[in-house]
């Protein structure tokens, strides 16, 4: 009997993973944490009960992993010529993965909702988006492109608590999630940084693809993603889509 090889079989291992993440990512977002059913997940993801607790202990564990992924998954944002920039392009980024990405959708979903049992971590999310924020603007502050008296601390925080807000607004209002963020960086970011860098910030709806893709992406991907960008969903939302 042919023994299956150490690295193909921890490659399968790690295929099978992301596959029950997806599917997972599908069902917690169209239902939610309390309605979502195991056994659609494993329909969707076609694999056995088995292997789904063999890579994930329960119904929480399985949610915590989609939550997470909204900060592990999360492109670092290309270099700039301004830190300012970077700090915006976190929002942006993360507004057209949002549109992109069912595990993005998913993952803001089950964050915002606080649905589920006391062990999932809803904190974790908000507190790595605001240390992300905070570095990146305090290495503007030291290149000289804050106002003198913005601590990196109080924008950071107010800016992921916005996007949240704004997020579930949008939601509801069926508004466009992009230009509300687009919004809310045009008009708090010149009360951030100084003239001179103000003037060159690019707060415009579509920054998040501009930023990823560069200058030839269109907004937000909304005509069709340009040549050569990757299709962020995976097997599972094409499965989704195909209904």
């Amino acid at each position: 009997m042919k023994t299956e090889r150490p690295q193909v079989k921890q490659d399968r291992a790690v295929r099978t993973r992301r596959a029950i993440l997806d599917a997972a990512a599908v069902v917690f977002e169209q239902h939610g944490y309390d309605a979502a059913k195991l056994s659609d997940i494993v329909n969707l993801a076609r694999v056995t009960k088995g292997a789904l607790y063999f890579h994930f202990d329960s119904k929480d564990d399985l949610a915590q992993a989609v939550i997470d992924a909204q900060i592990q998954e999360e492109p670092v944002p290309p270099a700039q010529e301004y830190k300012a920039q970077e700090f915006i392009d976190f929002g942006m980024i993360f507004s057209h993965r949002l549109r992109h990405s069912v595990l993005m959708r998913a993952s803001a979903r089950l964050t915002l909702e606080k649905a589920g049992r006391a062990a999932l971590d809803h904190a974790g999310p908000y507190q790595a988006w605001i240390d992300l924020h905070v570095a990146v603007l305090s290495e503007a502050k030291t290149r000289g492109e804050l106002l003198p008296n913005v601590d990196p601390v109080a924008p950071s925080r107010m800016i992921v608590g916005a996007y949240a807000g704004l997020n579930m607004m949008s939601q509801v209002l069926a508004l466009d999630l992009d230009e509300q963020v687009s919004e809310l960086y045009t008009h708090v970011m010149p009360t951030v940084v100084v003239p001179a860098v103000a003037i060159r910030l690019d707060t415009a709806a579509g920054r998040g693809a501009r930023a990823l893709y560069g200058p030839q992406a269109v907004h937000a991907c909304a005509a069709g993603c340009p040549t050569g960008v990757p299709v962020e969903d995976g097997p599972a939302e094409q499965a989704r889509a195909s209904r």
